[in-house]
């Protein structure tokens, strides 16, 4: 098992496998993402791939259940290289319930139905994916490389092939300017996208980002950590996915809330307007995180 730089995956991948197919993100031009800025993009080779397997597998075959490749897009590769990791991994791993990976709507789309149809069946079935926002403006903005419709489009690809989806949203990245509007479109595509699985992450303005540059030239401001708490609240208020688990349990939220939307809806509320009124501790800066 090898490792090139700093490693990310998402909280409920925790106690994931992670295999590190490729190296950095093929996109890697989000104007407030720093993860990937010292690696140039690359996909590993399938025989090195195969072997982290074959070695991750003699020492834990029976005490893995899931499997998270990274890096950042790894969706990316062709699907000739991914049926054979996926082959691999369901081989070494009898415990194997998950094989998942972060994507975006760029490299869903370039799989067809029929290629994304293969990888399910071979055990892929969950995708991570981060609009970030539903506002055409701002995703246009942070230089996301795909529009609302875009995402929505990769989504009903996705879906159709029997694939999960967690799709990941960002507080304040709008910044003041278009807070509201971020919030209400960043709802409506939660809604459009219809996942099982949706999260809120906050800001960071990451020194030496784009974003970071805007910040200093006056030009981007953070909405303050309650402006940040009524977005996730708008978020939470207007969305309509048919049945969602959504959290805020990720390192860089001021606010940890959970539970399942619709069904939870007014509870989840309850507890932002607690936060926003001031009655429940939030997390000191001190102890958020990427």
């Amino acid at each position: 098992m090898r490792y090139e730089g700093k490693i990310y995956r998402p909280p409920s991948e925790a106690d994931a496998y992670i295999l590190q197919a490729t190296i950095g993100c093929s996109w890697n031009r989000c104007t407030y993402c720093d993860m990937y800025s010292d690696k140039v993009y690359r996909e590993r080779e399938t025989d090195a791939c195969l072997e982290d397997l074959r070695t991750a597998a003699a020492i834990a075959r029976n005490r893995v259940d899931k499997v998270f490749v990274g890096d950042g897009d790894a969706l990316g590769m062709p699907t000739d290289r991914w049926l054979a990791i996926l082959k691999a991994a369901s081989a070494g791993f009898p415990r194997l319930r998950r094989v998942s990976c972060y994507a975006t709507a760029l490299n869903i789309l370039k799989k067809t139905p029929d290629e994304l149809a293969a990888l399910r069946e071979a055990g892929l079935s969950r995708l991570y994916i981060g609009p970030e926002s539903g506002d055409d403006a701002t995703l246009k903005r942070i230089a996301k490389g795909s529009t609302f419709a875009e995402h929505v489009a990769a989504a009903e690809r996705a879906r159709a092939a029997g694939i999960e989806l967690s799709v990941i949203v960002l507080l304040g990245i709008a910044g003041i300017e278009r807070a509201r509007e971020h919030a209400s479109a960043t709802a409506r595509l939660i809604t459009a996208m219809d996942p099982a699985f949706a999260s809120a992450l906050t800001t960071t303005v990451v020194p030496k980002t784009p974003l970071h540059t805007l910040q200093t030239r006056g030009r981007f401001a953070l909405p303050s950590v309650v402006d940040m708490l009524r977005e996730l609240r708008t978020i939470v208020d207007e969305a309509r996915p048919t049945d969602a688990l959504f959290r805020t349990n990720h390192a860089s939220n001021y606010l940890a809330i959970g539970g399942r939307l619709p069904r939870d809806r007014a509870a989840i509320l309850a507890t932002i307007d607690s936060a926003i009124a001031g009655e429940v501790t939030l997390r000191p800066e001190w102890a958020r995180g990427l």
